[in-house]
């Protein structure tokens, strides 16, 4: 039953993976080079065959300009300029360390040994050891599983630091969320003579409660 539906998964990933490619028109080499894998590895992924790891997910969708959650969450991308090139194998190096940390961290806070784990996807308790260290990429549909047996979000294990992946996705989430406002406060917030309202209204959101109750008594005072 795992087997069949991470086949499932893969299949699903891959195409959403090829339809991103060619929306952005870029080639299987494109992809290959970013990665630092063959254009063999990157067919793999886009039929199915092979499984992705979110790291590797992180960079394409950076190289493709669309939000990571697009391959599991239905969201319209924003265009995007990017700026200067990331040493992008580098900064998957070490995603696939971090993501190995933050598992390992949810398993033992879950109280989930490692052979729990290994049932869950059906492999070697070594292959998980592998994973929670950074030796091997986990792939993404073996990774929404664990999330799920640990009982967190896919999102938890997002780059969320400071570099060029992890700044981009963070601006592809405040763009969705804006897009969630009410329409008036979308227009409000677009006119730049509005500005300095919100420079004042970031600066009360960061005032402690006693303050806040001094202003508004302040207020109070001049009105009545």
């Amino acid at each position: 039953m795992a087997e069949e539906k991470l086949a499932l998964r893969n299949r699903i990933i891959g195409l959403l993976l090829r339809d991103a490619r060619e929306q952005a028109e870029k080639t299987k080499r494109d992809c290959a080079v970013a990665l630092g894998v063959s254009t063999g590895t990157i067919t793999a992924y886009e039929e199915g065959r092979k499984s992705i790891s979110l790291p590797e997910l992180e960079v394409l969708s950076y190289v493709l300009d669309v939000p990571v959650s697009h391959f599991w969450k239905k969201r319209d991308p924003e265009d995007l300029e990017p700026g200067e090139e990331p040493p992008l194998q580098e900064v998957l190096a070490l995603r696939h360390r971090i993501v190995g940390a933050l598992l390992r961290q949810a398993r033992l806070a879950a109280d989930i040994s490692r052979k729990e784990l290994a049932e869950l996807l059906g492999c070697s308790v070594g292959r998980i050891t592998s994973y929670e260290f950074g030796r091997l990429p986990i792939p993404l549909a073996e990774l929404e599983l664990m999330a799920q047996h640990v009982r967190l979000p896919l999102e938890h294990f997002l780059d969320e630091q400071e570099g060029p992946v992890g700044e981009w996705n963070r601006q592809q989430e405040a763009f969705r969320q804006f897009c969630e406002l009410p329409r008036e406060m979308q227009e409000f917030v677009a006119r730049p003579v509005n500005v300095k309202y919100l420079e004042v209204a970031v600066k009360l959101s960061q005032m402690p409660v006693g303050g806040l109750r001094a202003i508004a008594e302040g207020l109070l005072e001049i009105t009545y």
